[in-house]
């Protein structure tokens, strides 16, 4: 009954989305109070419907409802209760449910927290926000229903893809969606703009608090996916240049640059047309990860479907909200008023360096995931686009982006000098060079560009630690001026210090791991050991270990450093029992400064076991960096500027005057 229930829901919930996608259209077109008002109360409506759509299928996979066919394919009854939960979205049907939840919330999240916005603006992002949700609505309801019934219920299920039982993956693709779905919002922003002919500053305050949260969120999902690969695949690496992770960074590029690019729409009244292009091609592409990953076009870890007809589906639909908002953008932009003047040398300009730089970044990312793609379609050649490609164009890219990162602050608006900015970061270039010089003499002096792109990472952080030193006058004058100054610094500007100088974190880490790491691989039967660097693992034993729903093989490194005692790991060797699968469960030993890493491959005690370490200098901060990053743009969400909101355009346009 209760999965009925549940699609009840999802057949109101299409119709509610309807009448929200039309209904205030019509009267922010007229005028008409009543419908746009009519906008609030189907969101809220919507939201709540989907929500107990979502919570249907939440009781099926936790009671173990084997009378759905989800349930059956992407569950069993000895799977741990977190496991069990996170099936609900660990499977094609139940993914695009949360999406669909992800959605319809955000769109009541405009209408509860919108009251500042004006009438017409709101009934406007609401209905397009509606009409997004009306595509994947109906998605689920045509091709992809989340509670299809069997009939007979066998008496268990098939279980969840071992690789996905897993705590990174329980929470990594909600954190992802979040990301991807909140572009939604603004891409709705971008939609209502163009249909009212009006981008302003005020506009800009209200796109930036959702760009922003859509931003942090996609950030920390991103950043937990690549946890997860280094350590449950086992390969020793945190980024392959899969493409699936490939689609999840290019909306990631687009949304930084939409950031920044609305700053100046907010500070200077300019790039108005190229912000709401932004917003356009920030959702645009999360909508392309998703047709990656649910059309079967691509085969990887991360991939659920492989029908072809809900590929063409969701194809239809990318294009549909693709090609309408940027037919609607090329009608519709050329009537928007021009912004202020300003001059190349200025913070102004450094912003449209950095968003030049930005969508290079993506548009690369684009053509290594997609030209495989294309060239299958047109030749049936299959080739294979992956880390050479990418390290050879994306990372060269990353240098200019880097270097004008640090002098963009220091420069004024309008018209401003580079020498003074230049002088200011002395200092940090002088510390940066240092650093470099000693990671190319003392660490490697075969790995010079790594030892460059090591002191791009230090420059990120001194430069922009020195910035914020600047902005509280710090260490010239009383401690008790610069804790003043400091508080009375916007939470923005103090964000955009702590994501900046995060990103040089997550650079250090990054080069550290993938240049100067090490690696050793050997077969050893137990009292055997092998060597990495100063460490010493001899392997103690193994043993058969039960699961809660798997066999393990455990082994006992016993690890000692320059002869002494250090640590001791566990990796092991995991059979899945209903599935038949292996993968294996990494150990790892970190200190922060580096991960002394193990992995256990095949083997029996006569031959012995396949045992792989690692040494990876720095790998922990690349999440550390990572995590930073997201918080540096949640404290600029609690900016009170951005909380509250933008004044009205009445109040607006009467300060300009």
């Amino acid at each position: 009954m209760i999965p009925e229930l549940g699609h009840f829901a999802l057949v109101l919930a299409l119709v509610v989305a309807l009448l929200q996608g039309t209904l205030p259209l019509v009267g922010a077109q007229r005028g008409d109070r009543r419908l746009m008002a009519f906008g609030d109360v189907a969101a809220l409506t919507q939201a709540l419907l989907v929500a107990t759509a979502f919570a249907a299928l939440t009781q099926a996979f936790v009671t173990s409802d084997f009378s759905v066919a989800n349930v059956v394919a992407n569950s069993h009854s000895a799977k741990p209760l977190l496991y069990k939960i996170s099936g609900v979205w660990g499977n094609h049907e139940g993914s695009m449910l949360l999406w669909a939840l992800i959605l319809a919330l955000f769109g009541a999240a405009v209408a509860l927290f919108g009251a500042n916005l004006p009438e017409s603006l709101r009934a406007r992002v609401i209905a397009v926000q509606a009409l997004i949700g009306v595509g994947f609505l109906a998605f689920l309801l045509l091709t992809s229903n989340p509670f299809e019934r069997l009939a007979p219920a066998p008496p268990d299920g098939n279980g969840l893809n071992p690789l996905l039982q897993d705590p990174g993956l329980a929470f990594h693709p909600p954190l992802l969606y979040l990301g991807y779905v909140g572009f939604s919002v603004t891409y709705a922003f971008a939609i209502a703009a163009l249909l009212e002919g009006r981008v302003d500053p005020a506009w800009a305050r209200w796109v930036r608090p959702w760009a922003l949260a859509a931003w942090c969120f996609l950030t920390l999902g991103i950043a937990l996916g690549s946890w997860w690969a280094y350590y449950i695949l086992g390969w020793g690496g945190f980024w392959f240049w899969d493409p699936v992770e490939n689609a999840s960074l290019m909306p990631w590029l687009a949304g930084t640059a939409l950031l920044h690019s609305a700053i100046v729409v907010e500070k200077r009244d300019a790039l108005k047309s190229w912000t709401v292009l932004l917003a356009i091609l920030a959702f645009s592409l999360s909508l392309l990860g998703t047709f990656l990953v649910r059309s079967g076009v691509l085969t990887s870890v991360h991939a659920f479907a492989q029908d072809p007809a809900r590929g063409l589906y969701i194809l239809g639909f990318l294009l549909a909200v693709t090609g309408g908002g940027l037919a609607l953008y090329a009608w519709r932009a050329p009537s928007l008023a021009p912004g202020g003047l300003f001059q190349p040398i200025s913070r102004e300009g450094a912003l449209i360096l950095n968003n030049l730089l930005l969508c290079t970044l993506a548009a690369t990312v684009l053509l290594g995931t997609l030209y495989p793609l294309f060239l299958d379609l047109l030749t049936g050649n299959k080739v294979s686009v992956g880390p050479p490609f990418f390290n050879a164009t994306f990372v060269p890219l990353c240098a200019p982006l880097f270097a004008a990162l640090c002098v963009g602050p220091y420069l004024g608006w309008k018209r401003a000098e580079l020498g003074p900015a230049l002088r200011q970061l002395r200092l940090a270039f002088a510390v940066s060079v240092i650093a470099a010089i000693v990671a190319g003499v003392a660490i490697d002096s075969r790995s010079t560009l790594a030892a460059i792109a090591f002191g791009f990472g230090v420059w990120l952080i001194v430069g922009s630690l020195a910035e914020f030193a600047g902005r509280i006058r710090l260490g010239r004058g009383p401690l008790g001026d610069s804790l003043r100054r400091l508080r009375g610094l916007p939470r923005a500007t103090i964000g955009m210090t702590v994501s900046h100088a995060a990103l040089g974190v997550v650079v250090l880490g990054a080069v550290a791991t993938a240049a100067w790491h090490l690696e050793a691989m050997q077969t050893l039967k137990p009292g055997e050991a092998m060597r990495i660097g100063a460490y010493e693992a001899t392997l103690s034993g193994v043993e058969n270990v039960q699961g809660p729903n798997y066999l393990a093989e455990r082994a006992t490194l016993v690890v000692t450093r320059d002869g002494q005692p250090f640590t001791v790991l566990h990796p092991e060797r995991r059979l899945f029992t209903v599935q038949r699968r292996q993968i294996a469960e990494t150990a790892i030993q970190t200190n922060l400064l580096r991960d002394l890493y193990a992995t256990l491959g095949e083997g029996d005690r006569a031959a012995g076991w396949v045992v792989r370490l690692y040494l990876n200098p720095l790998a922990p901060w690349i999440w550390l960096g990572a995590a930073l990053c997201a918080l540096g743009g949640f404290i600029s969400l609690s900016d009170r500027r951005l909380r509250v909101g933008a004044p009205t355009r009445k109040r607006t346009l009467q300060a300009a005057e």
